[in-house]
């Protein structure tokens, strides 16, 4: 298996429709010319998943996510491009053939996890039946740390002794060096193999469906690192792997609830305790692209628990990136909760299994409080508030936390609550809350390496009210063109002189009219996956345009670029002023300031008196 051919790809989303593959997963409804559902990736009572049967694309209003047939089975199997298209391809029976040029195959992918798999079956045999000096070590180890009995065959725990045992295993297994490298199993120092990881526990890492893909190993005895995880691989990417998925995901569904805990053996302490809806992150913050993945299968709340140590604390200040407008109840939206919890003496949970029970562990896990509650209280206690001046400085730091949602209805009734708790006067708490500046909230870094690109995510963005407004026409218009290609046409011109000002849209509009002005044919659901290449959150945006269907189409393109015109001229005139302002009076520079802008405003006044509404 190797690269898919564009003409199979295209065969097989043909031969797919995807109001019935929706269909056959859950209750479709259709209204007018529209298609309807209940998501099937996140948990939600009223229908807010889109599909046009004429463009074959999907959007859901309610978790953002949008698409087509090849981008739905991704995010719900959970699964790669040409991995979701064979699966389309075996259910619609259209055979497709596989080459091995460009990327890393698909069976060499294989070969890496066929090594991983190979690798943990070795690990795990020398742990459970050798008798050497280290393996005794390791089990002591693990039974002192109460993951004895049947926890290592549950979890496949292992031991790696080191001295090129497991690479002369692999090698005698048929596995090739470059194979057992790439799979971060060795090391090539001078054309000779080395074990990656020796004297180790090992805890096998598995994907969503079960699979070893990678592994973390602790130190027995003294050396550093204590913990040393797998690199990155072509089957591993931290951020998009969370340990104990695989066995925590039914719970989860059945639950509505997920536990983010910080390491291997918290995560099977808890299991082992009954709490088998908790996973580990792998050496790393939480991050967007982890609460995504587990809004799948947990769609009510997300535990975030941390370890009451310094490195806990820490984490939590992180935590705090994920407080924005989606966190407020005016987002109108479903949306997972996500709840803090810190551990108390310094504990981490499988420490506080120790001492106490599952159910002491599952009421404090039960009793979190929302992140934006959990963030302000953790700011207030670093603070003596029997003083006026430590009052003043725990008010300061507290409402700081605020600032992604300052304009919020919930921020104001947070702000009140500080205010009365720190003895402040209300309006003075109000008047210091409109002063914050909201932050420039980003994407973790692995999406923006994914999008081609390191601008920032335009759903992560906080916007001033133009720019907001501008960013809501640009949406509108790539949406419209990848919609509506055809009678997109008469206005590509326009589409082309388009100063973009967000950096994903000018992306996107490159990708889109580049592939137009080589296939006038392109379908839309073409154009997205195209659009896809050239930016992570493509799909998701060009698919949540609403149209109203009683305006003609002519009529908003028409509108939509003139809106954009005058934009760009409003624009230039404000900059203009400020540089005239900065300019040194009576100066060339000011009058050639002044001559350009008596032009800009001519035109911006003629094009207003132009303007035609759109309805």
């Amino acid at each position: 298996m190797g690269r898919i051919s564009d003409e199979d790809i295209q065969k097989v989303r043909e031969a797919t429709d995807l109001v019935e593959l929706l269909s056959e997963r859950t209750r479709v409804q259709q209204r007018g010319r529209e298609f309807w559902c209940c998501c099937p990736l996140h948990n939600e009572k009223t229908p807010s998943f889109k599909m046009d049967p004429a463009t074959q694309l999907w959007h859901c209003f309610g978790c953002g996510e949008g698409g087509d047939v090849f981008g739905f089975i991704m995010k719900s199997d959970e699964v790669t491009f040409p991995e979701a298209v064979r699966k389309l391809a075996e259910r619609a029976r259209v055979d497709i053939t596989e080459d091995a040029q460009g990327g890393i195959p698909n069976s060499r992918k294989q070969r890496l996890r066929d090594a991983c798999q190979a690798a943990q079956e070795f690990f795990h045999m020398r742990l459970m039946r050798d008798p050497s000096d280290g393996e005794s070590k390791a089990r002591s180890y693990l039974s002192r740390r109460g993951l004895g009995g049947e926890v290592p065959k549950e979890w496949m725990l292992g031991y790696a002794p080191g001295r090129g045992l497991m690479v002369n295993h692999l090698l005698a297994a048929g596995f090739k060096p470059d194979e057992i490298v790439e799979a971060n199993l060795a090391v090539n120092r001078n054309g000779r193999l080395n074990d990656r990881f020796y004297e180790r526990v090992m805890f096998p890492i598995h994907d969503v469906s079960g699979e070893c893909i990678a592994f973390g190993g602790r130190i027995i005895g003294d050396g550093e690192p204590k913990y040393l995880n797998s690199q990155e691989t072509p089957i591993f990417h931290k951020s998009n792997v969370l340990f104990g998925l695989d066995k925590a995901k039914a719970k989860m569904a059945s639950t509505g609830c997920a536990v983010v805990a910080e390491g291997y053996t918290d995560v099977i302490a808890m299991h082992e305790a009954g709490i088998t809806n908790s996973v580990a992150t792998l050496g790393t913050a939480l991050t967007k692209s982890h609460i995504r993945m587990l809004s799948r299968h947990a769609g009510k709340r997300i535990v975030y628990l941390f370890d009451g140590d310094a490195a806990g604390q820490r984490a939590t200040e992180r935590a705090l990136q994920f407080i924005d407008h989606d966190s407020t109840p005016e987002a109108g939206r479903t949306q997972v909760e996500i709840c803090a919890l810190c551990l108390p003496d310094g504990m981490d949970p499988a420490e506080y299994l120790d001492i106490h029970s599952a159910d002491d562990l599952q009421k404090l896990i039960d009793g979190a409080l929302p992140l934006l509650q959990f963030g302000i209280q953790k700011k207030l206690e670093r603070h003596d508030i029997g003083t006026a001046e430590g009052r003043a400085r725990a008010f300061a730091d507290a409402i700081s936390v605020l600032a992604p949602i300052k304009d919020s209805i919930l921020a104001k009734e947070y702000a009140i609550s500080l205010a009365q708790e720190l003895q402040f006067r209300e309006d003075d708490a109000l008047a210091q809350l409109a002063k914050l500046k909201p932050p420039r909230m980003y994407g973790d870094e692995a999406e923006q390496e994914s999008a081609s690109g390191n601008a920032s995510q335009m759903s992560e963005m906080h916007l001033t009210e133009e720019a907001s407004n501008r960013a809501a026409i640009e949406r509108e218009l790539l949406g419209l063109l990848v919609n509506s290609p055809l009678e997109a046409l008469p206005f590509m011109d326009g589409i082309m002189k388009v100063r973009w000002r967000f950096g994903a849209h000018e992306r996107i509009a490159n990708a889109v009219c580049g592939e137009l002005a080589s296939n006038l044919n392109a379908s839309p659901a073409d154009l997205v996956r195209h659009a896809a290449t050239a930016d992570a959150n493509a799909a998701s945006l060009l698919t949540s345009i609403q149209r109203n269907p009683d305006i003609p189409l002519e009529k908003v393109f028409a509108y939509l670029l003139q809106e954009m015109r005058i934009g760009d001229m409003e624009a230039d005139a404000a900059r203009l002023k400020s540089q005239m302002h900065e300019a040194e009076s009576g100066s060339p520079d000011e009058s050639d300031l002044f001559q350009q802008l008596v032009v800009v405003q001519e035109k911006l006044v003629r094009a207003q008196k132009e303007r035609v509404p759109l309805v």
